[in-house]
C-alpha cells in the first residue's frame, strides 16, 4: 500500500510515540496510516501482539474490516459485534486485531477484568471520549495501565473547545501532561462559563490557557489540521461501501430482477432505462416511490452510516448533495439540524459558519453558487449518473478561495447499482450513454442465469 508523504509522517508517529495521537482531519487517512503502523509491530519488530480497535459501530463494521482486507489481507480481524454471545465467540477467534463498537467497551472491560490481555489499543474517533463521567471513559481508564501502546484517532479533538481535552489526553497518557484529576485540570486552566448558584455547566479556557495545553501535548499529539506544513492533496475521495443486512440485501436482488425482467424484449431507451435505474437507486438508498408516488421505507441502513459520518464530522460543516425527495425528507428527519438549501440566506449562512449541515440536490446547486467560504466536507447520499452534474456540484467546494482539501464521500450500498455508477463516474464516464450500458449488462446477466 503506498501511502501519501503525510500519512508516512502520521505512521511514523504512531510508531515512535507508545502514546499517539493523530488529529487528522476528516477523511486524511487516519485508519490507512494506522494499519500501516499496526503491521509493522506485529510483524516486523513483533512489539505486539493483540491489537483492539474501538471504533463507531457503522465505522467498526464496515470501515476497518474493508480497509484491512484490501491492503493487509495477512492480518486476521475479528468483529465484536452483535449479541453478548456472538461478541465472546469472536474475542476467541484467533486474530490480530479485534474490532469493537464504542457502547460496548464497558461490556468488553468487564468480560475480561484482570485478564485483560490487548496490549495496544486504537481509539477511532477519540472525541467520543470527552466526557469523565461516561461509562466508556471510566471502564477503558480501569485498564488503561495493562495497555502497552495506545493511539487516537480523531479529526475534532476539542468540539466544544480545549475543555473537552482532559479525559482524551488522560486516555493516552494517563495524565502526565494535563493532570491527574478532572479538577486539577480545570483548576489550572479553566474558569465557570455558564453557570447558576449552584453548578457549573460550562468552562471556558483562562487566557494564554490554550497555547499552554497544545504546547503541553505537541510531543505525542500531532495534528493535521496544519496543512500549511503537510503536504495534503487537493481533494480526498472515498467510496463508503454500506453492507447490507442479508435479508435487505436479499430483498434488493429480488427487485432488481423484477424490474429489469419486466424490460427483456423490449428497446432499450434513455427513458425505459432511466426509470428502471432510479428504482433501483431508489431502493439502495432505503425507500421506493410506487406509480402513487406514495413512498415505501425498506431499510435505513444509509442513513445510519449518514449520521455516523456526520458525527464524525465533530462539528465541521458538511454539505450533503441527494438524488430523490424522499431522501431530502428522510435526512433531514434523521437530521433535525441540518438545513436545506433553499434561499440565499441560506448561502450567506453557510459560508459565514452559521450552518452545521446543508442538504442539497445537486441539480438546484450544481451551478454558479460559492459554497466554499463554508466547509470542506461532502457527502453523497446517493450519486447522479451525470459526470458534469457530479463535478459541478462538487466544485461548490472544490473551488478557487478553499483554503482546505475536499473530502468527498460517497455512501454506497453493497451489491446494488450504486457501485455500478460509482464505477462509472470513477472513469470519467456517466451520462446516458453509460445509463444505457448498464442496464443492458443487466438484462444480459439476468437472461444468462
Amino acid at each position: 500500500m503506498r501511502l501519501h508523504p503525510y500519512q508516512v509522517q502520521a505512521c511514523k508517529h504512531i510508531i515512535d510515540n507508545p502514546a499517539a495521537g493523530l488529529f487528522l482531519s476528516m477523511g486524511t487517512g487516519k485508519t490507512a496510516a494506522t494499519l500501516k503502523a499496526l503491521d509493522q509491530l506485529l510483524n516486523e519488530t513483533f512489539e505486539i501482539t493483540r491489537v483492539l480497535v474501538i471504533a463507531p459501530k457503522f465505522v467498526a463494521r464496515t470501515v476497518w474490516t474493508a480497509e484491512i482486507a484490501k491492503w493487509y489481507p495477512h492480518l486476521k480481524a475479528s468483529v465484536v459485534l452483535g449479541t453478548a454471545r456472538q461478541r465472546a465467540d469472536a474475542l476467541r477467534k484467533k486474530a490480530d486485531i479485534y474490532i469493537i463498537n464504542r457502547e460496548n467497551v464497558d461490556w468488553l472491560v468487564s468480560f475480561y477484568g484482570a485478564r485483560w490481555d490487548f496490549d495496544m489499543v486504537i481509539i477511532d474517533e477519540l472525541s467520543s471520549f470527552k466526557s469523565a463521567s461516561a461509562r466508556r471513559f471510566r471502564a477503558l481508564r480501569t485498564v488503561r495501565p495493562l495497555i502497552k501502546r495506545i493511539v487516537g484517532l480523531t479529526g475534532t479533538p476539542a468540539p466544544n473547545g480545549v475543555s473537552d481535552l482532559w479525559p482524551q489526553l488522560y486516555l493516552l497518557d494517563q495524565g502526565k501532561r494535563l493532570g491527574k484529576t478532572l479538577t486539577a485540570f480545570r483548576e489550572a486552566y479553566l474558569t465557570p462559563d455558564k453557570r447558576d448558584a449552584f453548578r457549573v455547566f460550562s468552562y471556558k479556557p483562562r487566557e494564554g490557557a490554550e497555547a499552554v495545553i497544545y504546547k503541553k501535548i505537541a510531543d505525542i499529539c500531532i495534528s493535521m489540521k496544519a496543512a500549511d506544513y503537510l503536504q495534503l492533496p487537493g481533494r480526498i475521495e472515498h467510496e463508503v461501501v454500506i453492507d447490507l443486512e442479508p435479508e435487505t440485501l436479499a430483498g434488493y436482488e429480488s427487485f432488481e430482477r423484477d424490474q429489469v425482467m419486466a424490460l427483456e424484449g423490449q428497446d432499450i431507451t434513455a427513458l425505459n432505462a432511466g426509470v428502471l435505474a432510479g428504482k433501483l437507486l431508489q431502493y439502495s438508498n432505503g425507500a421506493v416511490y410506487d406509480a402513487e408516488r406514495t413512498v415505501h421505507k425498506v431499510h435505513d441502513q444509509k442513513l445510519e452510516a449518514l449520521e455516523e459520518l456526520v458525527e464524525e464530522a465533530s462539528g465541521n460543516q458538511v454539505l450533503i448533495f441527494y438524488n430523490f425527495l424522499h431522501d431530502r425528507d428522510r435526512i433531514l428527519e434523521r437530521l433535525p439540524g441540518a438545513r436545506q438549501l433553499k434561499t440565499a440566506q441560506d448561502i450567506i449562512d453557510w459560508n459565514a459558519g452559521k450552518v452545521g449541515v446543508m442538504v442539497a440536490h445537486p441539480a438546484s446547486a450544481g451551478h454558479g453558487l460559492n459554497l466554499q467560504a463554508g466547509g470542506n466536507i461532502i457527502i453523497w447520499f446517493g450519486l447522479p449518473w451525470s459526470l458534469e452534474l457530479y463535478e459541478q456540484a462538487n466544485a461548490r467546494l472544490d473551488r478557487q478561495g478553499q483554503t482546505r482539501p475536499v473530502v468527498i464521500f460517497k455512501l454506497l450500498s453493497g451489491g446494488t447499482l450504486d457501485q455500478s455508477v460509482a464505477s462509472v463516474l470513477e472513469r470519467k464516464a456517466g451520462g446516458q450513454a453509460a445509463l444505457l450500458e448498464a442496464v443492458k449488462a443487466k438484462i444480459y446477466e439476468y437472461k444468462r442465469a
